[in-house]
C-alpha cells in the first residue's frame, strides 16, 4: 500500500503510480475536464508513453514539449505555452500534469498558476530533485537572466505522485543531483536522516529515503508556508550555490542544480566554522561527504565579483545585507545570517579555488 503524506491542500503519495489514487483524481475530478501533460524531451522519450497507454483519461491529452534545461527556464517559454493554451481553448476547469523533473515542475507550475489566475496541476516528478525538492512545497518559478529563481508565486498543486521507478529512466549522474537536496534536509533540521545517507552509494537512494527527505521539508514548509521564518533554512547552501549555478548558467560548463547547491553547502559550512558557530571538525566531516559525491570546481579570483553581485541579487536579502543560512551543528541552523563581502571572498579563496 502507498504511503501518503498530508501537505497543505494536497497530498504526497509515494509508490507506484498504477497503486495510486491517480486514477480516482482524473475520474472523479478531471472526467470533463482538458487534459495537458508538460514534458521535456526526455520525459517525451522515457515516461509520456507508460503515462499515456495506462490511463484511458490520457489518451486525448494535449502534450506540450518543453525545451530541456534550466537555460530554458525563461518567460519566453512561457509564454510560447500560453499561446498555445489559449490556442487550445483550455479553461480554468481544466488540468495541467506536469511529467518531469525540477523544471518541469517549477515552470509548470508557475504556468499554470498565471493563466487565468490560476488552473489546477498535478506534479508528476521524474528526477530526484524534483521528487525531494522541486515539486514539493508550492514554490513554483523561473528565471530571470542568470538570477535563479526571481520570477514565481506559491501555488500548491492539486497533487504529488512519486514513483521510484522513474529514477530508473535516469543516468547515474541525475540521480545523484538530488542527492544534495537531501543531505540538506538532514544539516537543517535531522540528524539522524543525515546519518543515514551518509554511507550511501552514489546513486542509491530507495523510496524510504526519499519518503524521509520530503517529510523533513514537508513538516518545515506546513510551519511556514510562505517563508516568513522557518522555512528560510531550506535555503541552506542556496545563497552560494545560486550564484555558483547563475555564474556558470551561460557558459559551456553548465552546473546542474544539485551540483551547485552541494558546493553551497560546503562553502556556507566554512563561513559558519568562520563565524564560530560550528568546529572544523563538523566542515572536514562534511567536506568529505562532498567530495566523495561532487566534484568540486575552481572559480578565479577575477570572477569574484560576479558570484558577489549575484548573491546580492538573491531574492533572501533584506535591503543591502546578504543574508544566509549557517549552521550550529549537524540538524540545527540559523536564518537571516548577514554575511560580508570580505567574508565570501575567504569562504571562496579556501573552498574552491
Amino acid at each position: 500500500m502507498n504511503k501518503i503524506i498530508k501537505a497543505k491542500d494536497y497530498s504526497i503519495e509515494f509508490g507506484p503510480l498504477l497503486d495510486s489514487n491517480f486514477q480516482n483524481l482524473l475520474t472523479k475530478n478531471y472526467s470533463n475536464s482538458k487534459k495537458i501533460i508538460l514534458v521535456d524531451e526526455n520525459t517525451h522519450e522515457f515516461c509520456l508513453e507508460y503515462l499515456i497507454t495506462n490511463y484511458a483519461e490520457l489518451a486525448d491529452a494535449e502534450v506540450m514539449l518543453l525545451p530541456e534545461g534550466e537555460e530554458n527556464k525563461v518567460m519566453e517559454v512561457c509564454f510560447q505555452v500560453w499561446e498555445a493554451l489559449s490556442e487550445y481553448k483550455v479553461s480554468r476547469k481544466d488540468l495541467i500534469i506536469n511529467l518531469g523533473g525540477g523544471v518541469v515542475t517549477d515552470m509548470g507550475g508557475f504556468i499554470a498558476s498565471i493563466y487565468k489566475r490560476g488552473i489546477d496541476f498535478i506534479n508528476i516528478p521524474t528526477s530526484l530533485l524534483a521528487m525531494v525538492d522541486a515539486s514539493i512545497g508550492g514554490k513554483t518559478g523561473i528565471d530571470l537572466g542568470s538570477y535563479k529563481n526571481q520570477l514565481g508565486v506559491f501555488s500548491n498543486p492539486k497533487a504529488i505522485f512519486i514513483d521510484e521507478s522513474f529514477l530508473h529512466t535516469l543516468p547515474e549522474e541525475e540521480k545523484l543531483n538530488g542527492f544534495a537536496e537531501m543531505i540538506k534536509h538532514g544539516l537543517v533540521k535531522n540528524i539522524n536522516h543525515f546519518k543515514k545517507l551518509v554511507p550511501i552509494e552514489k546513486g542509491k537512494i530507495n523510496l524510504d529515503l526519499i519518503y524521509d527527505s520530503v517529510s523533513i521539508k514537508n513538516e518545515i514548509v506546513l510551519a511556514d508556508p510562505n517563508e516568513n521564518n522557518e522555512r528560510k533554512k531550506l535555503n541552506f547552501g542556496h545563497t552560494f550555490g545560486h550564484a555558483i549555478e547563475g555564474f556558470f548558467l551561460e557558459s559551456e560548463n553548465q552546473l546542474k542544480h544539485g551540483h551547485a547547491v552541494a558546493l553551497g553547502i560546503l562553502c556556507e559550512t566554512y563561513l559558519s566554522y568562520l563565524k564560530g558557530k560550528i568546529d572544523i571538525a563538523i566542515y572536514d566531516f562534511i567536506h568529505q561527504i562532498i567530495i566523495s559525491n561532487f566534484e568540486l570546481i575552481s572559480i578565479r579570483e577575477e570572477d569574484y565579483d560576479a558570484i558577489i553581485n549575484l548573491m546580492q541579487q538573491d531574492k533572501k536579502n533584506q535591503g543591502n545585507k546578504i543574508l544566509c543560512v549557517l549552521l550550529t551543528e549537524i540538524g540545527q541552523c540559523e536564518f537571516d545570517q548577514e554575511i560580508s563581502r570580505d567574508e565570501i571572498i575567504e569562504v571562496l579563496k579556501k573552498v574552491l579555488s
